[in-house]
């Protein structure tokens, strides 16, 4: 349970970039307490399961005009949680996400496109642990009152980002695939 602590992390990480990705350029609020970004990964086949607790966004998103939308999020590495309190302490360490030095994973987007039914494609550059990747993110918008829902999921390969270095970057171990989801509340968005 350790070992995939680190790899439950990296896949939040992603998942907060990924969300951040997802919404754009008009100025909206990301709503903290009615959002989530979830991990799983894989260790020794077993399915481990966390999230991260702390992220921010900052969004200016107009679905009309989806390709001038711009986002910034940040998520706080040292808020991954696997929900247990030794695997938890495995996650700030230099193998991990050595997060005394890399406090913060990022998302930038640099493109969003829509491809219809509420859903876009955000593009953009996807950084954890000092290592700065090209990320496209899946997103579905739907609404909920004056809240909108930003959801979706993908996977990213822990390795690129180096995390689980010396002994566990084997894969036998703890798989390189991480499954991301998020599910993020925003207000101000128009209608789409």
């Amino acid at each position: 349970m350790i070992r995939s602590t680190p790899l439950v992390r990296a896949g939040a990480l992603i998942l907060l970039a990924a969300l951040g990705g997802g919404a754009a350029l008009a100025q909206q609020k990301l709503v903290p307490a009615q959002s989530e970004i979830s991990f799983v990964s894989k260790q020794m086949g077993v399915p481990v399961e966390g999230r991260f607790k702390k992220f921010d966004a900052q969004i200016a998103f107009d679905p009309a005009k989806p390709q001038t939308g711009k986002i910034a999020f940040t998520v706080d590495i040292a808020s991954a949680t696997l929900g247990a309190p030794e695997p938890d302490s495995e996650l700030p360490k230099a193998e991990w996400f050595n997060t005394a030095k890399f406090p913060q994973a990022t998302f930038q987007s640099s493109t969003i496109k829509a491809l219809g039914g509420g859903k876009f494609e955000v593009a953009g550059k996807l950084a954890i642990k000092g290592a700065s990747q090209d990320a496209v993110i899946p997103v579905t918008l739907t609404a909920n009152g004056a809240t909108t829902v930003a959801a979706g999921s993908f996977t990213l390969k822990r390795l690129a980002y180096k995390i689980g270095e010396k002994e566990w970057a084997d894969t036998s171990m703890v798989a390189d695939d991480v499954q991301v989801k998020f599910k993020l509340a925003l207000t101000g968005v128009g209608k789409f």
